[in-house]
């Protein structure tokens, strides 16, 4: 509607300048210019066109008006010199030829008039060819910033990720080092140690410090993504051996991501750590639904013994993202009985990042993991 009334004007306006002028030198001078200007909205198309119907009127002495605007689209579309050239030559020679013909002029004064009747032809294709330089010039220059900004954002990307994987080498080497050294001092340990309990500790130790270093190796991306997890039934083993009453209820055999079976168990794994923390004594139940999509609950009672660390810390959070990354959702909330329960729902196909953060139960996390 904006470029109707656009073109609308401007051929109300060129069609009003030519019906106002008195001066007709010819008969046919008032019918070309008219035309000339009613036909405005082919230069939109073929500049080149409006700036030929604007020839016979300008030899008739009408047609400056209509020209003007013609020309100025030809500039801004023809990017040929030659052929802006061409036409503000052509409209020149228009011009001035009948007065060549029915009047006697100088040289000198025919000479000023043909050089103001080709700058009125070049002038608008000038302008119009200028400012469609700047309107390219200005996008290049946008082109060429954006460009730059993005060049710069790579190389921060690739120096944080360059510090990134300084920083797990770091971490890789001095935890690796005391972790390495845990397991040869456990295995000294359970090969001197007369007692069967004592062995069987020091064993179970080294077998702890040995994955925990893969783990860590693991979360560093030191080794492949495809790193094999414990069963959830063995790291169940592991928490009833450390103390912890703890029951199982595992139903469904839908096929798992390896991201979305790393997720399922961390949930796991923390909750218990958490209780270990901060509900000593308290019996635990783990329910696995591995449907679409799987379900995982822990939920504990309260503590029997006193909080081994009663701060809260961001395990939680970290525990949330885990699970959000790998396109589920992680809920916490308190039990009426003093109790806590984590629940996380995850997809069984390939994950799909949320953008809203999982939810969590309202007040301070009793058993946050320091």
């Amino acid at each position: 509607m904006k470029r109707l009334l656009l073109e609308l004007l401007t051929v109300g306006i060129t069609t009003g300048v030519v019906l106002l002028t008195q001066d007709r030198p010819f008969e046919w001078s008032l019918g070309t210019a008219v035309a000339a200007s009613l036909l405005l909205p082919l230069r939109l198309r073929w500049p080149w066109l409006a700036s030929l119907l604007c020839v016979p009127a300008v030899a008739g002495g009408l047609g400056w008006a209509p020209a003007l605007v013609a020309q100025y689209r030809l500039g801004s579309k023809e990017k040929s010199i030659l052929a802006q050239a061409f036409w503000a030559v052509l409209l020149t020679a228009a011009s001035v030829a009948p007065v060549v013909i029915t009047e006697d002029i100088p040289p000198g004064p025919l000479l000023l008039t043909t050089a103001f009747a080709f700058g009125l032809a070049a002038a608008p294709a000038g302008l119009g060819a200028l400012l469609t330089t700047r309107k390219e010039l200005t996008r290049s220059l946008y082109e060429t910033r954006r460009a730059r900004a993005a060049e710069l954002e790579a190389q921060e990307t690739s120096a944080r990720a360059a510090e990134r994987a300084r920083i797990a080498r770091e971490i890789h080497d001095a935890v690796g080092h005391h972790a390495t050294l845990i397991a040869v001092e456990s295995a000294a340990l359970a090969a001197t140690a007369k007692d069967p309990e004592v062995r069987e500790s020091a064993l179970r130790l080294r077998a702890l410090a040995k994955e925990s270093l893969s783990e860590m190796r693991a979360a560093l991306g030191l080794l492949n993504s495809d790193t094999a997890y414990p069963s959830l039934q063995e790291l169940i083993d592991r928490a009833r051996v450390a103390g912890i009453t703890v029951t199982l209820s595992e139903t469904g055999d839908a096929p798992l991501s390896p991201a979305v079976s790393r997720a399922l168990f961390r949930v796991v794994q923390e909750s218990l750590t958490n209780v270990t923390k901060h509900a000593p004594g308290a019996s635990v139940s783990v329910t696995v639904e591995r449907s679409s999509p799987v379900r995982v609950m822990v939920v504990n009672g309260p503590g029997d013994l006193p909080p081994l660390d009663d701060r809260g810390g961001a395990g939680l959070h970290g525990l949330s993202e885990r699970v959000r990354l790998a396109g589920g959702t992680l809920t916490t909330s308190y039990k009426a009985d003093g109790g806590f329960s984590v629940s996380a729902v995850l997809p069984t196909g390939k994950p799909k990042v949320d953008s809203q953060d999982s939810t969590f139960g309202g007040g301070a996390t009793a058993t946050a993991i320091a």
